[in-house]
Formats: C-alpha cells, structure tokens, sequence
C-alpha cells in the first residue's frame, strides 16, 4: 500500500524528466511561430513577470530592461544546470529556488508563502522579479495566482483569470487551484503584517 502511494509521485518525475527537451523545443518553437506565438515572457504588474526558462541569452535583457532584480525558479536543478544563468548574483539579482517537478507537481503550501514573501520583499524595494518554470504556464503561474491573492486579496478564480488576460496560454490545473485555494483560506490580515520584515538591500 505505501508503494502504492509513492508511485504516483515518483512516475510523475521520471515522465517530467523524459519529456523535459521535448517539450522544452515545443516552447522554444512557439515563441517564434508568426502567427498565435507565444512570447517568452508577460509583465504581469509593475513588480511581477511571468516566463519561460530564463535562457543564457535573454537574461541579461530581463536585466537591463526590464529591472529584474529577482529571480523565483520554480523549476528542479536538472532543468536549469546547462541552459540558464549561473551568475544571478553576479549580475545583481537575488534568486530563490523552490523546486517542484514538471506536469504533475503542485507547489506546497509552504513553498507558496516563501515565494509570495519573497517577491513582496522586492516590490516594496521598487525591484521587478521574474517568476519562471519552463513554459511559463502552470508552477510559475500558480506562485503568480498566490502573489494576486495576497495582493489584492482575490480569489483563486479572479487571480487565475487575471493571469490568463495577459498570458492566455497559462494551464493551472486542479491539484494546483485546490493549494490556491488552502493558500486563500491560510492568508489573512495578521499573517500579511507579521510573517516577513521588507528589508531592502
């Protein structure tokens, strides 16, 4: 019976692995089709954008034009090793790692709140930070829905819906709405005044 539990997780992350270049060209393929393309990235708010793997090439264009001073990867170490910056705090930027696994992961509750403390910090510092995964549909865009949340204190549906406005192609699924959902019910006024102090660097 505990096999049975743990396969489920454990086949997701060998699939993710799998499929990780394939569907990595996909993405790379529909930024750059003519026509219903895909761009890399989507500012969201004046803090906040939303992309793709941050690639060698443009991450110093995030950089410069766009002052991103942090960085919140949602992806697992093998997704980044060879094809993203190794040099963040080089460049000036703070990045945060919370790894969850490709398809099938969903963000944990607690990893929502480091994220959502972590992108606070910086937008209280005037700082863009870029939000990521692969694709830039469905871990990055759930960590971007719990920002909304605690912002504006919306719901899962009116932060989703939000998102979705300015990058339609995200994809939040199920298991992913039911952690936004336990993040809105968590969030509340005294947790937004005393879980973090904004120190800015």
């Amino acid at each position: 019976m505990g096999l049975g539990l743990g396969l489920g997780p454990v086949l997701g992350a060998v699939v993710a692995r799998l499929l990780f270049y394939p569907t990595l060209l996909y993405t790379l393929a529909r930024e750059r089709l003519p026509l219903r393309r895909r761009p890399g990235f989507h500012r969201i708010d004046r803090s906040v954008l939303l992309g793709a793997l941050p690639l060698r090439a443009r991450s110093p264009r995030l950089v410069q034009e766009e002052n991103v001073r942090a960085v919140l990867t949602l992806n697992e170490d093998y997704e980044t090793r060879f094809l993203c910056c190794s040099e963040w705090e080089a460049m000036g930027v703070e990045q945060l790692r919370l790894s969850t696994v490709d398809l099938t992961g969903v963000p944990t509750l607690e990893n929502l709140q480091k994220g959502v403390e972590f992108v606070l910090k910086h937008r209280e510092c005037g700082n863009s930070v870029y939000v990521h995964c692969k694709a830039g549909r469905s871990r990055s865009a759930t960590m971007v829905a719990a920002y909304l949340i605690q912002v504006h204190n919306w719901s899962p549906q009116e932060a989703t819906e939000a998102i979705a406005k300015i990058r339609p192609h995200i994809l939040i699924r199920h298991k992913q709405v039911q952690v936004l959902e336990r993040f809105h019910k968590h969030e509340d006024q005294q947790w937004h005044k005393n879980s973090f102090t904004l120190v800015c660097s």
